[in-house]
């Protein structure tokens, strides 16, 4: 891998403002925050429910090969337990340690959110930033009785590279989620949704430099 450039992050730049929905928060029946390696989640989900927009949260994700290491437990053990570090009451919390994908991350907390019998109409989708677009188009695909509304976060893609051990693994991380958000439609896995050209332009030029570690093998 050559060293990161001024136009690798430029075209990284257009991968985060895509994978970005821009949803304007509002309340929702409940909130999901998915899995992953960022504890920003459960920092944007314990913002969110002081401003009261939802009163239960899954937390979901468990042991997966890319989190092992830094969550032992499972994500969303470590998750619940950053959330009551950060003041969320225990009684707003469930909990769902199962899933080590996106679709499964939704589709249990479905089951776990169902289950509490509850009426639901809209879900607030927490995420990392990158990762937005890609759980809205799997929540439509798998969750289709309710309205998505994503949030993360509020960092700037220079912020949030500051924040990451490895900028050139953080890059490569969003071309995998943009890679998703282009092919699984067609694997049933998602929605469609447009592509600009300049996104598709960027993420071939990144794929031709090397990031390519988390995007699909086939």
């Amino acid at each position: 891998m050559k060293p990161i450039t001024d136009a690798d992050r430029e075209d990284a730049r257009r991968l985060w403002d895509f994978n970005l929905m821009h949803h304007p928060v509002r309340p929702v029946s409940a909130a999901v925050a998915l899995g992953g390696c960022d504890l920003g989640v459960v920092a944007a989900v314990a913002e969110l429910y002081r401003a009261r927009l939802f009163p239960t949260v899954v937390f979901t994700g468990g042991i997966t090969p890319a989190t092992r290491g830094r969550f032992p437990r499972g994500e969303a053990v470590h998750f619940r337990a950053e959330a009551l570090a950060l003041g969320m009451p225990d009684q707003a919390i469930l909990l769902e340690t199962r899933a080590t994908n996106t679709g499964q991350n939704i589709s249990f907390a479905r089951e776990v959110l169902e289950g509490t019998g509850q009426a639901l109409y809209s879900v607030l989708m927490v995420t990392m930033p990158y990762m937005q677009r890609r759980a809205y188009a799997t929540c439509r695909r798998q969750w289709p009785q309710v309205e998505p509304v994503c949030a993360s976060q509020e960092i700037t893609f220079d912020e949030y590279a500051k924040t990451q051990d490895d900028e050139e693994e953080f890059i490569a991380m969003m071309m995998g989620d943009t890679h998703r958000v282009m092919e699984y439609p067609r694997r049933g896995f998602a929605i469609e949704q447009e592509v600009p050209e300049h996104v598709r332009d960027s993420f071939e030029r990144l794929r031709e430099r090397g990031y390519d570690g988390w995007l699909l093998r086939d």
